[in-house]
This record gives structure tokens, C-alpha cells and sequence, in this order.
């Protein structure tokens, strides 16, 4: 299956992101702790480069507490300030104030300096679709700014947001980019929802996700699925995650359509347990 999703009012979010970069004075980039490496638009490093850097690996709670801890470290090691949130809880959240003020230590002083009072940081919130960037700034805030849904794309235009007389934020649609060059990324997307279901095949899907979780996380999905210790193949496990799930079109026929969306969503909201997909070494050389 070829992996690509780019609608046009991407490439709109995109040019608006390009103007409105000069006024802003940190980029506060969500990432999918499950896979930070493929949920990285790397447009936003040509974007905001000279601006300061502020990574938050939301959804952390579905995420391999000792992957993530690898992940914090070479964030770290590029430069970058990095936090671990879940913005649906709101854990990690009450830590971003300080991150922010941290990552903007420089032109805060510079400010103070130059006799400059009362005028606020102002940060863009980017990342790719469905990464929860609504919900974060909704949680930040402690109210509800922006709309928020499990499908991507719902954010369709900028949104300027006042938090405080100290900081300013300006939610962004979320964007993909044109073509990708490694289709493990757009595999990995399309894993946790990034991309439109309705493009994919999700049988073949949830194959090449069984045969990913097969390495590292075969315990995970026998405590999840109970299937016998002799099944090798992933056909063979969907098979019987479908049988168990009594999915049957007319008669006895397995429906592995069905089947396959319920273990898309049992991995995408954590039912199987904490799984993340990449390891920091997947990204050594790209920061």
C-alpha cells in the first residue's frame, strides 16, 4: 500500500505558517510519543529555524515508558526543549509554563534589557494532523479556545490565543508534507490516525501493524488476544482476533475489514498496553 495523504488546505496552512513565522518567538511542536520520529514534519525545522524549540511528546501515557525516556535524551542532545504531556488528562501540562519560559530565556532578558515591558512571548503550536494540538492548547488553557476531534483535519485555520499577559499562542491546522520519502513514515502515520481511514486499506493495515508489534510487543498482544503460543504469522493472529470478535459477514465468512478496525483502535487508544514504534537511533542524523 502506498502511504500518502496531502489535501489542498495543507499547502494553505503551510504558506500561512510561512507568514506568520516573523512574528512569533518559539515553536512549540507536539509530537506522537509513539512514533517521534515519523510525527515530525521535517518542513517545520526549514520553518523555524533561528526560533526557539519546544517539543512536547503528547499521548505519553500509550507510549514505552523506556522508549520515551531514549526519545527525551536526544531531543535534548539536538537542542531542543523537550516534555512528556498527555493533553487529554492534562498530565505534564502544569510543566509547560516553565518549559516555555526556559526555551525563551534568552528574549525575555533581551527584553528586560532593552526596557521592553509587558510584551509576550508569542509561540505557534504546530504538528502533523491529529497529534492533539487542540486539545493541548484547550487544556493549557483551561478552557475550551479551539474544536477538537479524533479525526484529522479539524483545525482548517490560524487561531490566535491569549493565555496570559505573558504568553500568546497561535494554533495551527495540522500538516503533512507533500511526498514522503520513506514510506515506513507514512506506514507509521497512518498507524495511529494521522491519516484520513477512509484512504486506506485497512486489513493490509492492520497486517503490517501486527507484523511491527510482533517484534517487540508479542507478549502485549497475547495478554490483549489470547491466541495459542504456536501462531506465527500475522494473517494467522488477525484471523483469530477475528474469530474471537465474532467478525463474520453473511454466513461464516471472516470479515477481516471489521476485525482490523477493532485492533487499529485497540492499539490507538491503548488497549493493548504501552507500545512505541521507533527508537531514537531510527533518527541519528536528523534533528
Amino acid at each position: 500500500m502506498n502511504y500518502q495523504w496531502y489535501p489542498g488546505h495543507m499547502m494553505k496552512a503551510k504558506r500561512m505558517m510561512q507568514e506568520n513565522m516573523k512574528l512569533i518567538d518559539l515553536v512549540i511542536e507536539l509530537v506522537d510519543a509513539r512514533i517521534p520520529f515519523s510525527s515530525r514534519n521535517p518542513d517545520i525545522d526549514e520553518l523555524g529555524k533561528n526560533k526557539s524549540r519546544l517539543v512536547l511528546l503528547n499521548k505519553a501515557d500509550l507510549a514505552d515508558e523506556a522508549c520515551s525516556r531514549e526519545w527525551i535524551a536526544f531531543f535534548k542532545k539536538n537542542g531542543f526543549h523537550v516534555l512528556e504531556i498527555n493533553a487529554k488528562t492534562g498530565a505534564g501540562i502544569k510543566h509547560v509554563n516553565g518549559a516555555v519560559k526556559e526555551a525563551c530565556r534568552e528574549k525575555i532578558e533581551r527584553d528586560r534589557r532593552r526596557g521592553i515591558v509587558g510584551r509576550p512571548v508569542r509561540a505557534m503550536v504546530v504538528g502533523i494532523p491529529n497529534v492533539g494540538k487542540s486539545t493541548f492548547i484547550n487544556a493549557f488553557a483551561g478552557k475550551a479556545c479551539t474544536k477538537t476531534g479524533n479525526k484529522p483535519g479539524v483545525t482548517k485555520g490560524k487561531q490566535w490565543i491569549r493565555l496570559s499577559k505573558e504568553l500568546e499562542l497561535l494554533d495551527t491546522p495540522g500538516i503533512l508534507w507533500p511526498k514522503f520519502d520513506d514510506q515506513e513514515v507514512g506506514r507509521n502515520l497512518a498507524f495511529i490516525g494521522s491519516m484520513n481511514d477512509e484512504i486506506l486499506q485497512k486489513t493490509e493495515l492492520a497486517i503490517d501493524l501486527l507484523t511491527c508489534l510482533m517484534i517487540n510487543y508479542r507478549k502485549e498482544l497475547r495478554e490483549r488476544y489470547g491466541f495459542p503460543e504456536e501462531m506465527e504469522t500475522p494473517l494467522q493472529i488477525l484471523a483469530y482476533i477475528c474469530e474471537s470478535r465474532k467478525c463474520y459477514k453473511k454466513g461464516s465468512e471472516i470479515d477481516y475489514e471489521k476485525g482490523a478496525s477493532l485492533f487499529l483502535d485497540d492499539f490507538r487508544s491503548g488497549r493493548i498496553g504501552r507500545i512505541s514504534i521507533e527508537r531514537p537511533e531510527k533518527s541519528e542524523g536528523r534533528s
